[in-house]
């Protein structure tokens, strides 16, 4: 037997499995960091949403959502820069157990008019301050506010919000997203605007502004007045019956006396 048929080569099992082991280890690490990334808190941002619609020209009540991304630290001031080339004048925020709400205003260089109304200054900033623990890690809180009335001459509008934690790191939710880009790595809450409706009232949930509520006190006013007035007629009512009962007792009271009078006149007679 020849020197080359003596010994036959051995199969390369054990190199096919190896790199079979290392492509399956290096896929399954890719599809274990995509699911990290999913999952990352860089993808939990402050953002804002509208109970409803926020239509142009209108009002409406607009949610400020804020997560806590961090693990060791709470959110205890929450700051929101209203856009200056779109001012609004009425803002009015919902009470919050455990939060201090403080509403900057500023002058504007040009009045705005709002039902027949000059106003000659507008919100500038919204400041959510903690009186308690704040949002813990693990959480998020709705800051809502209603605002009106929104502009009719844009489709968005851009707030820039401040996020601080309790220890002391500060976070800037203010860069604008572009159409056509990437999201920025901390891009600032925007507010999609609806077409414009026919009453310019926007959504009905908006509905809590001072004009509301003076209606509603003129409303209670006139139920008040009315249950007055009708509280009055019951008693003049009610004098009346007791009047002609009384005229009708009387007259039987005079009847009964005559009645008697007769009788005994007739009696003594006979006797």
């Amino acid at each position: 037997m020849s020197a080359k048929s003596a010994v036959p080569a051995a199969p390369a099992l054990p190199v096919v499995r190896a790199r079979k082991a290392s492509r399956v280890a290096a896929v399954t690490a890719v599809a274990g960091t995509a699911v990290l990334a999913v999952c990352s808190p860089a993808f939990a941002h402050v953002s804002v949403q509208p109970e409803g619609t926020a239509a142009k020209g209108g009002y409406a009540v607009i949610d400020f959502k804020v997560p806590n991304e961090r693990d060791d630290a709470s959110t205890t001031r929450v700051e929101v820069d209203f856009p200056a080339d779109h001012p609004i004048a009425s803002v009015m925020p919902q009470p919050m157990a455990g939060w201090k709400i403080e509403v900057t205003k500023s002058k504007l260089a040009k009045p705005l008019e709002m039902h027949g109304q000059k106003y000659d200054q507008a919100v500038t900033k919204v400041t959510w301050t903690a009186e308690d623990k704040g949002i813990e890690p693990g959480y998020f809180q709705k800051f809502p506010l209603s605002v009106g009335t929104l502009p009719e001459n844009t489709d968005e509008l851009v707030f820039k919000a401040i996020q601080t934690y309790s220890n002391k790191e500060i976070v800037r939710w203010i860069e604008v997203p572009q159409k056509g880009q990437d999201e920025p790595e901390n891009p600032a809450p925007v507010l999609a605007l609806s077409a414009a409706t026919d009453d310019h009232h926007g959504s009905a949930t908006a509905q809590g502004t001072a004009e509301d509520a003076a209606e509603e006190t003129s409303a209670k006013t006139e139920t008040t007045a009315s249950d007055d007035s009708g509280a009055a007629d019951g008693s003049d009512t009610t004098a009346r019956v007791l009047g002609v009962v009384g005229i009708v007792v009387g007259a039987a009271g005079v009847a009964y006396g005559v009645l008697a009078g007769r009788r005994r006149s007739t009696t003594g007679t006979e006797a």
